[in-house]
């Protein structure tokens, strides 16, 4: 029991300090081997129209604003996000440019807004991991005490070591989950670059 227990720590310890070493210094709570961007340029995704005259408008045109939410929603494949951007484009008559530039905006803000809600919930998981780590070590180093002392409080042992079980437990699910999310904001990029393009080639 005793080296099982040390061994789990152990295990969840290395972990830790391997994805406590940044691979970009300018970001300690990063945790993904992607480089963190920040911000998506819209440059980086549209070179369309300019934007500036709609901004914040697509949020008083109700349909677009229901249809922003449809394709944002990662739920919704991206064959269907982008057959009905066609498929409103086509029926915008008149006013495709200026439906077109209100549904990028749309798509820009919110998917700006759920990447940035992603990668800030990443970094907070990386500093309860930081902490939890922080437990894993001073419980170890607590069990090995409590099992070398004389005489030795077999209930506080048992008590202890399963306590050290669930913490290593928790540690390890969360680093999947991480591993997991991480993919989140680059299949993000490439949704909001996607149905950039799609919109720029219904306006031509």
């Amino acid at each position: 029991m005793r080296f099982r227990i040390v061994a789990i720590a152990a295990l969840a310890l290395a972990a830790s300090s391997a994805a406590s070493r940044a691979a970009d210094p300018r970001y300690p709570d990063w945790p993904c081997t992607q480089a963190k961007v920040p911000e998506v340029s819209l440059a980086a995704v549209w070179a369309g129209p300019p934007l500036d005259d709609v901004q914040d408008k697509w949020k008083d045109n109700a349909k677009v604003g229901a249809l922003v939410s449809k394709l944002a929603a990662r739920k919704t494949p991206l064959d269907d996000a982008e057959k009905s951007v066609k498929e409103f484009l086509a029926s915008s008559a008149s006013d495709k440019t200026a439906n077109a530039k209100l549904l990028f905006a749309g798509l820009f803000d919110t998917l700006n807004a759920q990447r940035s809600s992603v990668m800030n919930g990443l970094e907070r998981v990386t500093r309860k991991q930081r902490e939890a780590a922080d437990r894993i070590r001073d419980d170890t180093i607590e069990l090995q005490r409590l099992q070398d002392a004389t005489p030795r409080d077999d209930s506080k042992v048992d008590a202890l070591s399963n306590q050290l079980i669930w913490e290593t437990r928790i540690f390890e699910d969360r680093r999947k989950v991480v591993r997991f999310v991480c993919e989140v904001p680059t299949a993000i990029d490439q949704r909001l670059f996607a149905l950039g393009r799609v919109i720029q080639q219904e306006m031509e």
